[in-house]
């Protein structure tokens, strides 16, 4: 290897005395320096001076662009500013996702510049499969949303979540919350859909004394409890039309009235919220107001569904069946069963894979979760449909991962192939068939076996 440049000994002791991780890279990737914040929050043994940034970091033997990630340094370069981006790095905890902030420092005449890359773990995405809460996943689409969460979470900026039921949008407003300024502060969760418009007044601002039949005493609301922290509306879309008058009120100018009271209130809090609606739509159709909604949605992320995040299922489920089924049964699930899982459409998203899984776990005796257990937990509740045998495999797996949902009846060749393969129980092989004894036997007795 080529003798490394002498790093500048003030911009070296600069970094040192800096409290986030830093690191000093020459124009090919090697570190020439690493401040004490870096050591002790990634736990470096030994001394990385005179490694490349992705051997450390992704444990890589090429740069990022040339292993399928963005690198901050050819986006620098291209660029002559500093640039950001979200990258999966190698840590003692395990695999986590860091923001990476790098930006180029100019040399002196007639020599190479540097650059200094700040590295911040993002803790509420959690990349290990073992991870039992947090934000998981790998797949491009859901970097994208992260990235995007990491970016805005620092500001004040009113974010808007737009998604499908079931991609995670409270666990997104956690991690704006956490990743924010107000982390310490709390975040008040708000369910637009399941609160009476007659209430919802009462609810979010409060009321005194004697305001309504029933107000015995005075009563803050939910606003005062997010006072300094983060007031997360979820289904932003369900509020009646009165009161987004009021919400947009408290946006515009940070006031507010308790119901029954003329005094002004003060709150200083951010906004967070959600829906599954278009609200594009429904302001077209003058169901939510214009202006409340531009006030909202300064700064929209888009969830993607679960079907959108190619690769993520597998790391998913292992993580979600640590939580459906905790220590000490420790369940694994096969190849088989992760492809099965992998096969479905999900339009309940995460939640439905959750309850899937949950499903499965009860269904399972042993300590290993196959894809017959998958297709038992399928099938439960849902009627019989015709189906087949999977060619030497377990009954009905080919019609199930074209017919997630539905229960395949089994013809009398594929019953046949299955009581052939069965090993043990015609009790076992009923239930792993998704069908009663009863009938088993019955359609043994018709075909004379």
């Amino acid at each position: 290897m080529s003798r490394l440049p002498a790093p500048p000994s003030e911009l070296v002791s600069f970094l040192e005395g800096l409290t986030e991780p830093h690191i000093l890279l020459d124009d090919r990737h090697h570190i020439l320096a690493a401040n004490g914040a870096y050591r002790r929050q990634f736990g470096v043994a030994g001394c990385v001076v005179g490694l490349t940034c992705h051997a450390v970091s992704h444990h890589a033997s090429v740069p990022c662009d040339q292993a399928g990630e963005s690198c901050p340094m050819a986006q620098a370069r291209a660029s002559g500013q500093r640039e950001r981006v979200l990258h999966v790095h190698y840590t003692p905890q395990g695999e986590e996702y860091v923001q990476i902030e790098l930006t180029p420092v100019a040399g002196v005449e007639g020599a190479p510049g540097f650059f200094v890359e700040k590295m911040l773990p993002l803790p509420v995405a959690a990349q290990p499969v073992s991870a039992a809460q947090g934000l998981i996943g790998r797949s491009p689409a859901f970097q994208k949303m992260l990235g995007l969460v990491a970016r805005v979470a620092p500001s004040r900026a009113a974010v808007l979540l737009l998604g499908e039921s079931g991609t995670g949008k409270e666990l997104v407003a956690h991690a704006v919350h956490q990743g924010s300024v107000r982390a310490r502060r709390a975040l008040v969760p708000v369910d637009c859909s399941s609160m009476p418009e007659a209430l919802f007044e009462s609810e979010l601002f409060g009321h005194e004394k004697g305001a309504f039949t029933g107000a015995t005493q005075a009563r803050p609301g939910l606003m005062e409890a997010a006072d300094g922290g983060t007031l997360f509306l979820d289904e932003v879309g369900d509020i009646p039309l009165p009161l987004q008058v009021k919400l947009l009120r408290l946006l515009e100018t940070g006031t507010y009235r308790r119901v029954g009271s003329t005094e002004q209130r003060h709150a200083d809090l951010r906004v967070v919220s959600a829906t599954h609606r278009n609200l594009q739509h429904m302001v077209a159709e003058g169901r939510f107001r214009e202006d409340l909604y531009y006030r909202l949605s300064t700064f929209p992320i888009h969830l993607p569904p679960l079907r959108e995040r190619q690769g993520d299922t597998a790391l998913l489920a292992r993580a979600l069946l640590e939580r459906v089924s905790p220590p000490p049964r420790m369940l694994h699930l096969s190849g088989a069963a992760l492809a099965l899982l992998d096969a479905q459409p999900y339009p309940g998203n995460v939640r439905e894979l959750r309850n899937l899984l949950e499903r499965t776990a009860l269904l399972c005796d042993g300590d290993t979760i196959d894809a017959e257990h998958v297709q038992q937990a399928l099938a439960c509740g849902l009627p019989p449909l015709a189906g087949g045998v999977a060619q030497g495999g377990a009954p009905g797996l080919a019609a199930l991962a074209g017919l997630p949902r539905r229960r395949p009846a089994l013809d009398d060749e594929a019953l046949r192939h299955a009581v052939a393969a069965h090993q043990g129980s015609r009790v076992a092989l009923a239930r792993r068939l998704g069908i009663s004894e009863r009938s088993l036997y019955r359609r043994l007795k018709t075909l004379g076996a």
